[in-house]
């Protein structure tokens, strides 16, 4: 459990760890290398691409956890909701009034079609060195839903609110909620030392709202995961919200909180940093600049941290969100480097 609790200790420093979210992806040469003879769906449901395309950043890179490569959208394919990539994603299937919700059937058992998520994991605990920290992830209730509802989640997300009150909201978590424990309990049996919720439609809500339907939902979940698997790590990553919507997640079973870069770091991890480990947060587009302006950029980041009085341990450096699709891998490459070599504490 490296990423969590094991720092490395580097000349007698402690080293801050570091992931990214999307660090297996399309800027990747290694990606595109096999992307050249597998479309998306192949390549996530075949164990041995999975894998590799997962080792491809962690062999080059060196990062300090490995994330499972494979998608938020699944759970929605299980219920029959014609998941397909063109090469986004887009459902056949829209919740789009609440007696869509009957036609919500699981095509089979979980663990039946989650087992290329196992085995993949399964295939990367054998190929990780001990050190590294393997991450499985899960889109959040939210999330999920709100993709369910509107094929995505750009815009206001009108409709996705209004199903709040309409039935659909609530239907949907009774059909989704036990579907996606059993997901996460897959990831974690197949080899997962911790598990991501990814929340990216989450900020579009008003924080009462938030308060009111995902926040409760995602209680259900991790307070279920945690009864279960009490020692394993669970990261929360929620885009779009401020200091006050994580003031209101309040949950005890949640481990992390991964926050974008809108949020300031230092106030965040001392308001907050007693109760989580913070991850986050460099703005993904600063890893497009040349490096004689990105490496100023990570030396303020550091100064910044390394003068603000926090609690350094509980910091996991990252990107706000995910790596974009253009970003030259020779930044990816120099700012683990970078952080290694002197995000020391």
């Amino acid at each position: 459990m490296g990423l969590y609790q094991d720092r490395k200790n580097i000349n007698g420093k402690t080293q801050v760890p570091v992931w990214f979210m999307r660090q297996a992806g399309r800027y990747h040469d290694h990606y595109q290398n096999i992307r050249k003879n597998s479309d998306f769906v192949t390549m996530c449901k075949t164990p041995d691409l999975a894998c590799e395309i997962t080792m491809g950043p962690m062999r080059e890179f060196n990062f300090d956890a490995a994330i499972l490569f494979s998608d938020i959208l699944y759970p929605l394919e299980l219920f029959n909701m014609g998941l397909v990539y063109n090469p986004g994603p887009k459902m056949d299937m829209k919740l789009d009034s609440p007696d869509k919700l009957s036609m919500m059937k699981p095509a089979q058992s979980e663990d039946i079609y989650y087992k290329f998520q196992a085995d993949a994991l399964k295939l990367l605990k054998k190929e990780l060195p001990t050190d590294k920290t393997l991450l499985g992830f899960v889109g959040a209730p939210f999330t999920l839903y709100t993709y369910a509802v509107e094929g995505g989640h750009a815009g206001n997300l009108t409709d996705s609110k209004n199903g709040f009150y309409d039935g659909r909201w609530q239907g949907f978590l009774e059909i989704l909620m036990p579907s996606l424990i059993r997901n996460i309990e897959i990831q974690i049996e197949g080899g997962a030392d911790g598990i991501c919720l990814f929340d990216t439609a989450v900020g579009e809500l008003d924080i009462h709202d938030f308060k009111e339907f995902p926040l409760a939902a995602l209680k259900t979940v991790t307070k279920a995961i945690k009864a279960k698997f009490p020692n394993i790590p669970l990261t929360y990553y929620s885009k779009l919200t401020h200091i006050d919507y994580l003031r209101e997640i309040q949950d005890d079973n949640l481990d992390v909180l991964g926050i974008d870069w809108r949020s300031n770091l230092p106030a965040t991890l001392k308001e907050l940093g007693s109760d989580y480990y913070i991850q986050g947060n460099i703005d993904p587009s600063h890893l497009h600049l040349p490096w004689e302006l990105l490496e100023p950029k990570l030396a303020r980041w550091w100064q910044t941290m390394e003068g603000s009085g926090c609690d350094l341990n509980k910091w996991i450096a990252g990107l706000g969100h995910g790596v974009l699709q253009h970003t030259p891998k020779e930044n990816v490459k120099m700012t683990v480097e970078y952080i290694h070599k002197n995000f020391l504490y």
